[in-house]
């Protein structure tokens, strides 16, 4: 039991809810009270998009070949891990439309059903499972391809669940190539020069982090900053952040349950069961920011946002408490 607790204690300290919650809210603070502007604006523009290439050159590096193929041979798990980011997160985001509107605004909603289209963490997905004592080659495969794959249908989904709700999303080819040029070539980039560059890029993990979560409050500055100086803070109080907390509570907790439930009925083994409930029930901030970027006018962009940053912490809390659960539960068999 005290291993079990070091290591959940480990793990909260890794993702949650303390350094990273904070600079995310410091930023926001920032944003809120000295938003950029003018040519200031469209500097912290050309900084991000520079930011937000080298982190997928970064991941492309640190992408291990070997763990993928590894993870391949559990091919019923990756398509029900798909199935779930990718299928069942937009039928729900669809679904909850009537409640989601009576609690929320459309701009607000939009950014649901564009939390909806995202695909699955990576590290949190890996390191929860690992936790949990679940199948951590099929996770590290499984978190993977979810965001490889969801570089091409993210923008693909934004354009059918948004294009007739909204100007904010552009049309899905537009979309695709946007999200090709400045997101899969980098990462490819990566990727093919990983032989030279990828034991210098596995040495310093805590620069990769540094890049990742650096783009990311570059892109909230910046997006909080357009917002602001749209009047974001005349548009949402604190019953709609409420509201906010509510739909993704819910979205989470079918997500969470949905999973548990199907992997049970198709005989997948509790090891197995952990990796599907972990990587398919999670959304991707590294991945999300950067495409909202892409994929949504400037203006729009600290709405669409903000439900995301909201459920991402959400899903971090609940699931470092499952993964107590999962493991305590394996220690007691």
């Amino acid at each position: 039991m005290p291993s079990i607790y070091a290591a959940f204690t480990r793990q909260m300290q890794r993702f949650s809810v303390d350094s990273f919650t904070i600079m995310l809210l410091i930023v926001v603070t920032l944003a809120s009270i000295a938003p950029a502007s003018g040519a200031t604006a469209v500097a912290f523009g050309h900084v991000t998009t520079i930011a937000i290439g080298l982190l997928f050159f970064l991941h492309g590096a640190k992408l291990s070949r070997e763990a993928l193929v590894e993870g391949l041979t559990h091919w019923r798990l990756h398509v029900l891990v798909l199935c779930s980011t990718f299928v069942l997160f937009p039928i729900l985001g669809l679904l909850i439309k009537p409640l989601a509107l009576a609690m929320l605004t459309p701009d607000l909603y939009l950014g649901v059903l564009f939390l909806c289209a995202l695909p699955s963490t990576v590290q949190s997905s890996i390191a929860f499972t690992s936790m949990a004592r679940g199948n951590v080659a099929a996770a590290v495969c499984s978190a993977s391809a979810s965001n490889f794959v969801g570089i091409f249908i993210t923008p693909l989904l934004v354009g059918l669940l948004v294009a007739r709700t909204s100007s904010a999303g552009g049309s899905s080819l537009d979309s695709v190539l946007s999200i090709v040029e400045q997101l899969l070539l980098p990462f490819i980039a990566g990727q093919l020069l990983r032989p030279w560059i990828g034991r210098w890029v596995d040495r310093h993990k805590p620069m990769l982090k540094i890049v990742d979560q650096g783009s990311i409050l570059l892109v909230v500055y910046t997006a909080f900053s357009d917002a602001v100086n749209e009047g974001l803070w005349h548009k949402v109080s604190l019953g709609t952040l409420a509201g906010i907390l509510v739909i993704s509570a819910l979205l989470l907790a079918l997500a969470l349950g949905i999973a548990t439930l199907v992997s049970r009925r198709l005989g997948f083994s509790k090891e197995d069961e952990i990796t599907i409930v972990f990587c398919g029930s999670k959304k991707s901030l590294a991945s999300g920011v950067p495409m909202a970027k892409v994929l949504f006018a400037p203006t729009s962009l600290g709405m669409i946002i903000l439900p995301l940053m909201l459920f991402h912490q959400l899903q971090l809390m609940v699931c470092a408490v499952l993964a107590q659960r999962f493991a305590r539960r394996k220690s007691a068999t």
